[in-house]
């Protein structure tokens, strides 16, 4: 599933919900990538379904930048250039700052001692980087659901699936420690503290400093 952290029991999903976790699911894994083409009938026919919820789920995602609709020729699957990874990973600071913010003071030894079984989670998969980047986001996604905001952890799960593509692209092809134990065990420590403020320009850093990075890796890959 995509959305790797679940608030409260859902009702059945709809046949558009179907296919967009489903579209959504196969662009962050790779399986569509920059450029390809999203027919509606062929995916209408894997699905077992009409056509109809399958065009609500080109637009959900085109309102997400995900694809591109483009008349008579159904929904191209959107690419991000090097200033718009930049702007998403500025944008996820912010709103994962915000959220740490809010969740420092509701933070409880049980959410913390969740957050060091998701780190050993993290940790079990080091040698498997399309694994490790699934669990690495449950960890940030469970961490900010600690906020207790939906509107703003949907925005979060949002920005999730614009660099996940090219998070699994980076990860499987440099020398990169998978653990980051160190680097997240910081931000427990943050909250730990208490300190709302402090707790919230820890994730900032820790967000902002894989930019330099990443954006050189795809720069020269021409990712």
């Amino acid at each position: 599933m995509p959305f790797a952290v679940t608030y409260n029991a859902q009702p059945a999903l709809s046949a558009e919900d179907e296919a967009y976790l489903h579209l959504l699911d196969a662009i962050c894994q790779g399986r569509y990538r920059t450029g390809d083409r999203l027919i509606a009938e062929d995916i209408a026919s894997e699905l077992e379904m009409s056509r109809m919820p399958i065009r609500g789920a080109f637009k959900r995602l085109a309102a997400e930048g995900l694809v591109t609709l483009r008349p008579n020729r159904g929904a191209i699957v959107s690419g991000l250039n090097l200033d718009q990874m930049r702007e998403v990973f500025e944008m996820r600071s912010a709103l994962e700052g915000l959220a740490i913010r809010v969740a420092t003071p509701k933070v409880s030894e049980r959410h913390l001692a969740r957050l060091e079984r998701l780190l050993d989670e993290m940790d079990d998969c080091r040698e498997d980087s399309s694994e490790w980047v699934v669990r690495h986001r449950i960890f940030h996604e469970y961490l900010c659901s600690l906020s207790e905001r939906p509107r703003l952890m949907r925005q979060i799960s949002a920005l999730y699936a614009l660099i996940e593509p090219y998070m699994r692209l980076w990860l499987k092809h440099v020398d990169k420690p998978l653990s980051a134990r160190e680097e997240h065990k910081v931000i427990l420590d943050a909250l730990r503290t208490g300190d709302a403020a402090h707790a919230e320009r820890i994730i900032c850093e820790h967000i902002e400093g894989t930019v330099p990075d990443l954006l050189e890796f795809l720069e020269k890959s021409g990712a």
